[in-house]
């Protein structure tokens, strides 16, 4: 294997991994205020889970841009480039950068907001569509990192 499969691979590991692990604790962070509302209310079930959820679509993305990143160096078709150049995998690895640095850290805050937000729901059920929009603004950061990681890597794909 050479070193540039190495570092493309590493990114598309580290873009799974890492979205991953920040999407668990977010929904965790979420999850704990959630069960604290449906102690007091069972009924809010439903409305405190979506707002649980919502740290949840970052490690969708990682594993999307670890999917992507691995199907254009070929792991996926069986076909991988083992004599990758180091500059073509540390594009691959850099590609990936912006996944592996901002899905964790918002899927983190957009659990700390989801919690602002079950708390909200929590004392007044009817702010539930407001309620939404806090985590939502979160999301459009984890959106553009995508957006960007997808967009780098096809451009590395087209050298």
């Amino acid at each position: 294997m050479s070193l540039g499969l190495f570092f493309a691979l590493l990114g598309a590991a580290l873009a799974g991994a890492t979205s991953g692990v920040g999407s668990a604790m977010g929904v965790g962070i979420a999850g704990q205020a959630a069960a604290g509302v449906c102690t007091d209310n069972p009924d809010m079930f439903s409305k405190v889970l979506i707002l649980q959820l919502l740290p949840g679509t970052q490690g969708i993305y990682g594993l999307l841009i670890a999917f992507i990143c691995l199907s254009q160096i070929g792991i996926m078709g069986g076909g991988a480039d083992t004599a990758m150049s180091l500059s073509t995998g540390l594009l691959y690895f850099a590609a990936c950068l912006p996944v592996i640095i901002v899905e964790p850290i918002s899927a983190i805050n957009q659990g700390r907001t989801s919690v602002a937000s079950i708390a909200m729901v929590g004392k007044r059920e009817e702010t539930f569509g407001k309620s939404m929009i806090f985590p939502a603004m979160v999301e459009t950061y984890a959106i553009l990192a995508l957006l960007i990681s997808i967009l780098a890597i096809f451009g590395v794909s087209a050298l």
